[in-house]
């Protein structure tokens, strides 16, 4: 039996995706545990390579079940995105935003996904993209969880995102909206179906008897009502749904201590900043997120593309590392 074949979306070919792809790909440890195959243009892959000091043997390969793992080479699925014949309509240009590089991001994404769908590929990581260049593209894209839903046929409300980190596992009710338009989306049966999914996605991982803490919305779960009813309206009726379906579910916590309780599989919150400052307070750049409720299994690292500092090999592949290995332990072997 081979290594399961974990398919790289390289990202904004003009921020650090591509760096942090090559260099994960060309890890002991990656190459221990999967098969990596990239989804890139190649000229957008040799020049981070070139600017980065790497020298990879890049092979070209027509599907992902022909990915290989070996010392200092690299598979990829190649996209023709740059040059006389690519569809992104436009030349890279390391850290700027475009709507070639938007395209590109999106174009790389989508034959990852397509790659697992079809049973090629056992799971995909996606590098960070730029939200301002895929919106020049003029692109819909309110991020990975919605837009995997879409690649695959599901409910975009039915996808949620799950940062995982060390041990912590956190999930959002809502991700990339505004806080006002968050605040409406918060419904009793929102908060359930988030809870639910939360609850299917750790079994799935192998937990028999998952145990989840639910946030609040308002500062300190509301305080019975003091600063906000929306706890008492919507969050505890979800809460008592999942638990009389027989699911470990407890809460409202206050976001602001809710997790250093011990003993959760996972943290629910509310809305994005409540798991995100978390997140990236107590594992900067290594945090990866991982798509739930669809049936492919994905992942993305939760920092930027760093326009700033690409093609300057100062990017650091830990969280991309981070999205490998936990998705390899998930996907079984060829």
């Amino acid at each position: 039996m081979s290594l399961p074949c974990i398919a790289i979306s390289t990202g904004d070919p003009a921020g650090i995706g591509p760096e942090i792809a090559l260099k994960a790909a060309l890890e002991p440890q990656v190459r221990a545990i999967c098969r990596p195959l990239l989804v890139s243009d190649r000229s957008a892959l040799e020049i981070h390579a070139k600017a980065c000091g790497l020298s990879p043997r890049i092979v070209t390969v027509d599907s992902a079940e022909h990915a290989v793992s070996a010392e200092g080479v690299v598979s990829l699925l190649e996209r023709k995105q740059f040059g006389p014949d690519g569809s992104s309509g436009g030349e890279l240009k390391l850290g700027e935003i475009s709507a070639a590089h938007g395209k590109a991001a999106i174009d790389s994404a989508a034959a990852a996904i397509k790659s697992a769908i079809s049973g090629a590929a056992h799971a995909v990581v996606a590098a960070p993209q730029t939200e301002k260049s895929i919106a020049l593209a003029g692109i819909h894209f309110d991020g990975y969880p919605t837009f995997v839903a879409r690649q695959t046929g599901v409910d975009p409300n039915d996808a949620f995102l799950m940062i995982c980190y060390d041990k912590t596992r956190i999930v959002h009710t809502t991700l990339h909206v505004s806080v006002r338009q968050a605040i409406e989306l918060i419904t009793r049966e929102r908060v359930r179906h988030v809870i639910d999914t939360t609850h299917r996605a750790l079994r799935k991982i192998g937990i028999a008897a998952p145990r989840i803490a639910v946030s609040g919305l308002n500062p300190h779960a509301g305080e019975d009502g003091l600063f906000g009813s929306e706890e008492q309206d919507i969050i505890i009726p979800a809460i008592k749904d999942a638990q009389a379906a027989q699911i470990l579910a407890e809460g409202p916590f206050g976001a602001d201590t809710m997790f250093a309780k011990p003993g959760y599989d996972a943290f629910v919150v509310m809305v994005h900043d409540q798991g995100h400052i978390t997140a990236k307070l107590q594992a900067r750049n290594r945090t990866a997120g991982l798509t739930i409720g669809t049936p492919v299994l994905f992942s993305s690292v939760a920092h930027g593309s760093a326009l700033d500092i690409a093609g300057q090999n100062k990017a650091e592949p830990r969280a991309m590392v981070e999205a490998i290995t936990r998705l390899a332990a998930q996907a079984p072997a060829a």
